[in-house]
């Protein structure tokens, strides 16, 4: 009979945010399979647990997911921890869970911890709706294409970013969000948890040196997808303006009504520039 898959979340920061439940999974699991051995031994010997550890990172996920399978279907039990928090949230994870499904083995998630959710409920920002992006992509073509998701997203958006990483950042996001309000929360859970709240440039001019994991949180664009157009179309020049809509095969006089309003200008002075 095959084992099952744990995903055990694990503290972010205060040990003490540990559940009952995943303490009972972690004494009682075979294996622990772990994205860094040295962190999880830090959290077993707090709980006074010992287990056989193997490592599973991003570097290794392919191997160690066959490895970890084969083990679960001789019938071994296995939890699956991340340095801090959920795994498979922006951590290493995935893979063996689509694996150990395709091979009908049981997964079975012990909540607990999370980063994004702990940041946002406290974050005073609307929290109805939300997309989490997590990490920036660093290859140029996929984070411009990302930000152009920030740009135009009419719900809360999250992202997890690093203290070295965090002003730049905070600065290619900056032309994307307007004046919208941001939250930085950081070293959650931890002594020095901190929450901070402004526009981005306010934002820059607080954070010189910044310390501890953050989660940046970013309320929802209030404009419609048609006023951002409107908005967008207004910065060409009026003859690029008329042209979109000439593109379009608007007729003319139609194209004079829409930049006129769009523009908020009086139609006869659209028309002198385009009647002819």
């Amino acid at each position: 009979m095959a084992g099952q898959l744990y995903l055990v979340a694990t503290p972010i920061g205060n040990l003490e945010d540990i559940t009952l439940r995943a303490i009972k999974i972690l004494e009682q699991v075979d294996i622990i399979a772990a994205e860094d051995t040295r962190q999880t031994l830090k959290l077993l010997n707090h709980l006074k647990i010992s287990k056989t550890l193997i490592s599973y990172h991003r570097h290794n996920e392919e191997i160690k997911t066959k490895e970890l399978i084969n083990k679960l279907i001789e019938g071994k039990n296995i939890a699956l921890v991340s340095d801090a928090g959920t795994p498979v949230i922006s951590d290493p994870g995935d893979e063996i869970v689509k694996e150990a499904i395709k091979n009908k083995i049981k997964v079975t998630p012990i909540p607990g911890a999370c980063a994004l959710i702990t940041a946002l409920i406290a974050s005073g920002i609307d929290a109805k709706e939300f997309t989490f992006i997590g990490f920036l992509p660093q290859n140029k073509k996929n984070r411009k294409e990302k930000l152009e998701q920030i740009k135009n997203a009419d719900n809360t958006l999250i992202l997890y970013e690093a203290p070295h990483k965090l002003l730049q950042t905070l600065e290619d996001i900056k032309p994307n969000i307007d004046q919208r309000k941001v939250v930085l929360a950081r070293e959650l859970t931890k002594i020095h948890e901190e929450f901070k709240t402004g526009t981005i440039e306010e934002l820059q001019k607080d954070i010189i040196n910044p310390k501890g994991e953050y989660v940046i949180i970013v309320e929802k664009n209030e404009k419609t997808q048609n006023q951002i157009k409107i908005e967008n179309l207004n910065k060409l020049t009026i003859e690029e303006h008329y042209k979109y809509y000439e593109e379009m095969g608007i007729e003319k006089k139609e194209i004079i009504k829409k930049v006129a309003k769009d523009r908020k200008l009086n139609k006869n002075e659209v028309y002198k520039k385009f009647l002819k």
